[in-house]
Parts: structure tokens; C-alpha cells; sequence
């Protein structure tokens, strides 16, 4: 049996801090969504998203990652950097061209002094997880049609789950969700 997947966030500086310690999934993206959506409209323009301790993430995950760093890129400040990315998460972001829209430290360096910070500062995120079937297949919808809208070779990579959500979605009440 998989550990549940815990994210710890903190503020470190100018700079909003984001650990995700198993794995990245839908399951805890919704999660991930709020945190950072939150951070964003406060003002908050620096973000990193710490890979150490997770060893792998499917594409809602990789989708919610996008749509952060596609709002910062919109607002035409900050960014969204990956840290600490093992060799399998490094390729899937390489893979699906998410190298080119956030930074990806693979080197080690970037952030030297907040890096050593944040094993102190970080505490588990407040931010609850989706509240209702809609809620989650609407959000796991908008992360594969952000991935997809990156490239043709990511739509084609999406089509087939982007249709079946989009089919599912058609048959659900409608929500005022934010994207």
C-alpha cells in the first residue's frame, strides 16, 4: 500500500514554497490548485514547487503545475520553479515541453539560501482537497485541456482522456468552478 501524500508549504522569503512528499496526483492536485491560486491573488509572485521527496506524477498533477505557471506568465511576473525533480519526473516535464513555460532546476542551484530554510519553515498545507465528485473531474478536465492547448503533440497525447472528461462533464450539474 502507497503512503498518503502529504504537502507542506511555507513562506520563505519573497518566495512561496510548495513540498510534495509522495506522489503527485489528482487525488491531491485540487489541493495543490487552491495553494497556489491562493498564494497568486495575494500577491505572491515566486513559487517553487519542491520534487524531492516524490517519485512520480501523473498528468493532473503535471496539469495543475502548467496552469500556476501559465497564470504567472499571463501576469507577465514571477515564476514557477521545479526543484529536485528525480530522472522520471524530469523526463515527464521535458517530455510535454513544461521545461519552456516554468523553470526546472535540474542543477541544484537555484534558490541556494531559501533551500536550506525551508525543511524548518514548512508546515502541512491547509487546503482541502476537492469537495465533490464535479469539483474533481471539472479540475482533472481543465488540467489535460491545459497540457493539450501546449502542444500538438501533448492534444494528441490528451485527446482521448479530454473527451471522456468532457463527456462526463456533460452529463454532471454545472459548477462555477475556477480554472
Amino acid at each position: 500500500m502507497t503512503a498518503p501524500t502529504t504537502i507542506l508549504v511555507g513562506r520563505i522569503g519573497q518566495v512561496f514554497w510548495l513540498r510534495v512528499e509522495g506522489r503527485g496526483t489528482f487525488q491531491n492536485s485540487v489541493q495543490v490548485k487552491r495553494a497556489l491560486h491562493s498564494v497568486v491573488a495575494n500577491g505572491t509572485r515566486n513559487l517553487v514547487v519542491d520534487l524531492e521527496r516524490c517519485p512520480m506524477m501523473d498528468s493532473t498533477f503535471l496539469g495543475t503545475l502548467t496552469s500556476a505557471a501559465l497564470s504567472l506568465r499571463e501576469k507577465g511576473e514571477g515564476s514557477l520553479c521545479v526543484l529536485n525533480a528525480n530522472a522520471r519526473n524530469l523526463q515527464l516535464l521535458t517530455d510535454l515541453g513544461l521545461d519552456y513555460i516554468m523553470e526546472v532546476d535540474s542543477h541544484g542551484t537555484a534558490w541556494p539560501v531559501e533551500r536550506q530554510l525551508a525543511c524548518a519553515q514548512l508546515a502541512t498545507c491547509s487546503e482541502r482537497g476537492a469537495s465533490c465528485k464535479e469539483e474533481q473531474t471539472q479540475h482533472v478536465l481543465h488540467a489535460h485541456q491545459t497540457l493539450s492547448a501546449l502542444s500538438g503533440d501533448n492534444e494528441g497525447r490528451f485527446r482521448d482522456v479530454v473527451h471522456f472528461l468532457e463527456k462526463e462533464v456533460e452529463g454532471q450539474p454545472a459548477l462555477s468552478a475556477t480554472p
